[in-house]
C-alpha cells in the first residue's frame, strides 16, 4: 500500500526537523509550485492534479490559487487542510465542512501579536506624523507649524484623549487593547460574536458598529474575511466617520473598499489610512492609494514578519495538526468546528500513520 501523501501546497522554508517528523510518521511529502502563489496565470488545475489522493494539505497563504472545492474533491481520502497562518480566506471552508474536511489555522503569538504590534505602530506613526517629520528634516526644514501631532491619552488638565475603535475583538484586537492601555486612551470595540466578559477583560467598551464609526478617532480592523465582513467599510460607513479619523487595516484587504477610502481622503472626509493588507497584492501601480502621499502609510502585507518568528511556530502547529488528524484525532485549532461530527464519522479513531 502506498504511503499517505501530504501535499505542501504553498511551501515556505519548512524547517528540516519538521519535514523529517512528517516523513518518519510514514508519510510521503510532495511540494507545490511557488508560482501558484504569484498573481499571474491560472493554476487551479495544476493544484487539483497535485492534490489528487492526498490525505492532508498544508502550507502558507495561497490567495492567487486558493483551496477550492475542486481541489478538495480531488481526493476522497483528504482529512485536513492545515494553514501556517491565521487567515483562512484562501480556503473554501463551507465546501470543506460539507465534504467532512477539517480546516486548521495557526493563531500563534508570533503571528497574532506581531500583527497587533504593527497595528499600534501604524496608529502612532500616523498620529505622531513620523514620516512627515522625517521628510521635513531631510528637506532642511525644522519644526514646521503644520506638523503638530495628536496627544493620545487623557490628561489631568481636562484633555479627554482620543477614542480608538477596534472592529473585531479576537486575539489580535485584544492584544492591541492591552498594548494601548498605558496610553490612557478610550478604547471601544465592536464584535457581536464574543461574550461580554471578553470586553471587560480587554478593558474596552462594547458598542455597535455605527457608534464605533461615529465616535472613533482611529478605526482599526481585526476581523477575518467572510461574507459578512467583506467590504464592511464603504462610502456608506465612511459617511458616519469623523473627517479627522484614521483607518488602520492589518486584517484582510477586502475588508475595506480601497477606492472609497482613497476618495474620502482626497476629499477631506477622512484624515488618512494605514494599510498592510490590500484588495490586490502587490498593490497595483495605478492604485489611487499611491497618489495620496503621507496621508496613506502602506506596508507589504508583512505585519507578522518578525525576526526569529513569523511562520516557524505556525508551521510547527500545522504539522502537529496534520499528524493528529492522520492519527484519527481532533487537533486543537480547527477553524470550521461544525465539521467535527461528520469528520468523526468518516475518519475518527482510525490512524493511517506508520
Amino acid at each position: 500500500m502506498s504511503k499517505p501523501k501530504i501535499l505542501i501546497y504553498a511551501p515556505r522554508e519548512e524547517p528540516d526537523d519538521i519535514l523529517r517528523k512528517l516523513e518518519n510518521s510514514g508519510c510521503e511529502l510532495t511540494f507545490g509550485d511557488k508560482a501558484w502563489q504569484l498573481p499571474r496565470g491560472e493554476h487551479e488545475q495544476a493544484l487539483v492534479d497535485a492534490a489528487r489522493d492526498a490525505v492532508a494539505l498544508m502550507g502558507t497563504s495561497i490567495r492567487h490559487t486558493p483551496i477550492t472545492r475542486r481541489v478538495m474533491e480531488a481526493s476522497q481520502r483528504l482529512r485536513i487542510v492545515a494553514k501556517y497562518t491565521v487567515g483562512v480566506d484562501d480556503v473554501d471552508t463551507d465546501a470543506a465542512t460539507e465534504l467532512g474536511i477539517m480546516v486548521c489555522h495557526a493563531p500563534t503569538e508570533s503571528n497574532c501579536f506581531g500583527v497587533a504590534e504593527t497595528a499600534v505602530m501604524m496608529m502612532l506613526a500616523m498620529l505622531k506624523k513620523a514620516v512627515e517629520r522625517d521628510q521635513a528634516v531631510r528637506a532642511g526644514k525644522w519644526r514646521e507649524p503644520h506638523l503638530g501631532t495628536t496627544f493620545l491619552g487623557r490628561r489631568a488638565d481636562g484633555y479627554a484623549g482620543i477614542t480608538i475603535g477596534l472592529v473585531g475583538l479576537g486575539r489580535i484586537a485584544t492584544r492591541v487593547a492591552h498594548l494601548l492601555a498605558p496610553w490612557r486612551v478610550r478604547i471601544i470595540a465592536y464584535d457581536p460574536y464574543v461574550p461580554p466578559a471578553d470586553f471587560l477583560l480587554a478593558g474596552v467598551q462594547s458598542v455597535s458598529y455605527e457608534t464605533l464609526l461615529r465616535e472613533s478617532d482611529v478605526v482599526s480592523f481585526h476581523v477575518v474575511l467572510t461574507k459578512e465582513t467583506r467590504f464592511m467599510l464603504r462610502d456608506e460607513q465612511i459617511a458616519l466617520m469623523k473627517p479627522t479619523a484614521i483607518v488602520v487595516n492589518t486584517a484582510r484587504g477586502k475588508v475595506i473598499e480601497e477606492a472609497a477610502v482613497a476618495r474620502a481622503i482626497e476629499q477631506g472626509r477622512l484624515r488618512g489610512a494605514a494599510i498592510d493588507t490590500f484588495e490586490e497584492e502587490p498593490v497595483p501601480m495605478d492604485s489611487p492609494l499611491r497618489k495620496l502621499g503621507h496621508r496613506v502609510l502602506m506596508s507589504p502585507h508583512s505585519a507578522s514578519f518578525n525576526e526569529d518568528g513569523e511562520l516557524r511556530p505556525g508551521i510547527s502547529w500545522a504539522a502537529r495538526s496534520v499528524l493528529t488528524a492522520l492519527g484519527g484525532g481532533i487537533p486543537d485549532n480547527v477553524y470550521n468546528r461544525d465539521v467535527i461530527p461528520k469528520w468523526k464519522e468518516r475518519f475518527g479513531g482510525v490512524s493511517i500513520l506508520a
